[in-house]
């Protein structure tokens, strides 16, 4: 089993959970999940970090010709700012991201 206090998410991955919030038509509801979903993570801040490895992913994976959608590209860039291991359904695109450690989970 993971210890709780190891998990966290990205800011941008938390952005992209408000959007389906907004989305949705129980958005009251959902919020709520949200909020009780993020009470237990730590929500990690963009930074200088996260911004430079963006430039070197989007570079690289333009030049080869696979790119990936631009949210999950900052959701790389981000986890691999942090040294994190991105848990993810998608890793059809993440996987396409050298150096990063991807996961799933479902």
């Amino acid at each position: 089993a993971i210890p709780p206090n190891t998990l966290c998410t990205s800011t941008i991955t938390y952005a992209e959970l408000q959007y389906g919030v907004e989305r949705s038509s129980s958005k009251k509801m959902n919020q709520r999940i949200l909020a009780d979903f993020v009470a237990h993570l730590a929500v990690q801040p963009w930074d200088v970090e996260a911004a430079r490895q963006y430039g070197k992913i989007r570079t690289s994976l333009e030049k080869r010709g696979k790119p990936i959608g631009n949210m999950d590209l900052l959701i790389a860039a981000h986890a691999l700012s942090q040294q994190c291991i991105l848990v993810s359904n998608n890793l059809r695109e993440f996987s396409r991201i050298q150096g990063l450690q991807c996961e799933n989970w479902v």
